[in-house]
Formats: C-alpha cells, sequence, structure tokens
C-alpha cells in the first residue's frame, strides 16, 4: 500500500510543488541527488572513482511537452557525455527516451538517440538507456534494438516485475544485448506487471541466472541482499568471473555496502542523478525502499 501511495504521489503535480519548494526537504535530496549542475555531478563521481567505482550519470527530467524541448534534452545529454569523456573516466550516461521525445514523435526520438550514440562511440563514452513505465517501454524496446547491432557496447534497463521481460529477453537472437536487470519502479496495472514484492523478487532471481548464462556483461541494479547473494553465488557456480559483470546501485542508497562490493573484487556502478528535476525521482526511490520514507518524513518536519 505504501509503495503504492508514492507511486502515486510522484505523478501529482500539486504536491511536486509543495514539496519542491520546501527548504526542509534539502539535506534528502542532496543524499540522492549529485547537485544541479555538470561540475557538482563530476566531482561526486571522482569520489566515487577513488573508492573504486563507477559511475552513470543521470540528467534528471522525464517526459517532454513539445520536440524543442526534447532538443534541448538531447544537446544537454551530448554536453554530459563530453564531461565524462573528459573529467570522468569509465562513467557512462543513462538516458530515458521519454526525455528525447520517444512519447510524442517516435523517428525523432529515434534521431536524437543515434547522435547520442555517435557522440558516445567518438568519445570512448557508452550510453545505458533507461526503462520507464509501459507506456514507453515497447517503443524504447524497439527503438534500441534498431541501433544494438550498431552500436553492441549499449546498455538497456529490463524491468523484472514486467510479464513480458522473459520473453523480451529471449526474443533477440543476433546480437545479444547488455542489460540493467531492475525489479521496476513505476505503478503498473497487474495485467503487465507482478504486484507482489515475493514474486518480483523471484523473477528477478530466475532472469539474473538467465543473464549471467546467456548474456555478455549483465549489470545488476540492485540492492537488495537476496538478490546480490543470489548473483554472487550463481557466478561462482556458473563460473563467471566477478570482473564479467557488474552490480549497478543508487547514489546515496547503501553506501556500505557499494564500497564492501568494490572492494571484493566485484565491479560496481552508482547511478547518479543531478539536475533541478528531482521529485518524481526521489518518489520512486522511495517506493522502491520504504526505509527512505521515514527519513523525507523527518526532513519535513525539520528532524
Amino acid at each position: 500500500m505504501i509503495r503504492k501511495l508514492l507511486l502515486l504521489a510522484a505523478g501529482n503535480v500539486r504536491l511536486e510543488k509543495l514539496v519542491s519548494r520546501s527548504r526542509l526537504t534539502s539535506g534528502l535530496v542532496s543524499r540522492y541527488v549529485a547537485g544541479t549542475t555538470l561540475d557538482d555531478v563530476i566531482a561526486v563521481s571522482r569520489s566515487l572513482h577513488a573508492k573504486g567505482i563507477d559511475v552513470s550519470l543521470d540528467l534528471l527530467g522525464e517526459t517532454v511537452g513539445d520536440l524543442r524541448e526534447s532538443a534541448a534534452a538531447t544537446a544537454a545529454y551530448v554536453e554530459t557525455i563530453h564531461a565524462i569523456a573528459d573529467r570522468a573516466p569509465g562513467g557512462t550516461v543513462s538516458v530515458k527516451l521519454s526525455q528525447l521525445g520517444v512519447g510524442l514523435d517516435q523517428s525523432v526520438c529515434a534521431g536524437h538517440l543515434k547522435q547520442l550514440l555517435e557522440v558516445a562511440e567518438e568519445c570512448g563514452v557508452t550510453v545505458e538507456v533507461d526503462m520507464e513505465h509501459s507506456s514507453v517501454g515497447p517503443q524504447t524496446l524497439e527503438i534500441y534494438r534498431t541501433f544494438l547491432p550498431s552500436f553492441p557496447r549499449t546498455r538497456v534497463a529490463q524491468q523484472a516485475a514486467m510479464r513480458r521481460c522473459p520473453e523480451d529477453l529471449g526474443s533477440f537472437t543476433d546480437v545479444k544485448p547488455r542489460i540493467r536487470l531492475v525489479k521496476g519502479a513505476f505503478l503498473e496495472p497487474i495485467e503487465k506487471a507482478l504486484q507482489e514484492r515475493e514474486e518480483i523478487t523471484a523473477q528477478y532471481r530466475y532472469l539474473a541466472s538467465w543473464a549471467l548464462a546467456n548474456l555478455p556483461d549483465p549489470a545488476f541494479g540492485t540492492h537488495d541482499d537476496v538478490c546480490i547473494d543470489h548473483v554472487r553465488a550463481e557466478a561462482d557456480r556458473l563460473g563467471v568471473d566477478r570482473r564479467d559483470f557488474e552490480f549497478q546501485m543508487l547514489y546515496g542508497v547503501r553506501r556500505d555496502l557499494q564500497e564492501r562490493l568494490a572492494a571484493e573484487g566485484y565491479r560496481v556502478r552508482v547511478y547518479v542523478p543531478f539536475g533541478g528535476q528531482w521529485y518524481p525521482y526521489l518518489m520512486r526511490r522511495m517506493a522502491e525502499r520504504p526505509a527512505n520514507l521515514l527519513l523525507f518524513l523527518r526532513s519535513l518536519l525539520g528532524g
């Protein structure tokens, strides 16, 4: 119930305005968001890199209202790619196709993504395509599939909660995708997505085993000890080296675990958001991990 309420809150414009204007939330936001500028996020990236942790930079913002906004978002991503190449070696950029206009014009969105992929290849930077709500999920996967043969290092997120996820993963034949397996952080109808936490975790574990056995360089986006232990055990069972896959986690969440896994020789990448449009992102992070809600409420109360 709490998860559903938080996901509903993520799309509530009035609540977003109220919370965003509150000075009391700034401490919590800074825990999970690296800052508003490229300089802010590059500084955080260097700090993590010094601990043996790589980053994936996420420019906050989601669905755009017109194609001019999608062009502006594309330009901002290009700037981010250049900053990674120059100042954050080993970093990747996470791209949301809703920002590139997938909900407005799929062909224009594909053109924007192609531009980013070409720039990233020139700069030696990897692009990671985020998977969003099911309203744009099939289009996102279709566009990704189009460019995969030409840009095989591009990674795409896959949500274990989605009922069609196993089918989607099995549909790749000629070129196997590099994926980031996550549980899913969107409010979806029961006919499209699993609803119970235990079911989602079970599907995540099944797909993690399948990815380790069948896909190149899979990434596992999770903070769940059950899922992490499963990945570690399956990698050992299958003889997959610790450097042939990676764990991905969110900035500000379980920092001790991130550092411990890196110290044990696992590849760890932290998803680092930056920019001013933090509200929907933060609501979904609390829905994924309700313990974060207590920190949020304390900040609102000034505690």
